[in-house]
């Protein structure tokens, strides 16, 4: 489920790069994207932990 979101959200940044968009807007889901990843590894971690 959370690889599914990161790959969308991958694709979304890309679309965007590709299509020039402006720097705020890459940023932003630049972040949200980050912050996927981040939940994942934290996720994969607790899982570890068990």
């Amino acid at each position: 489920m959370l690889n599914d979101e990161i790959r969308k959200k991958r694709e979304e940044l890309n679309k965007s790069i590709e299509e020039n968009k402006n720097y705020e807007h890459i940023y932003r889901i630049s972040v949200e994207l980050d912050e996927l990843i981040a939940e994942y590894y934290r996720e994969g971690k607790k899982e570890i932990c068990k």
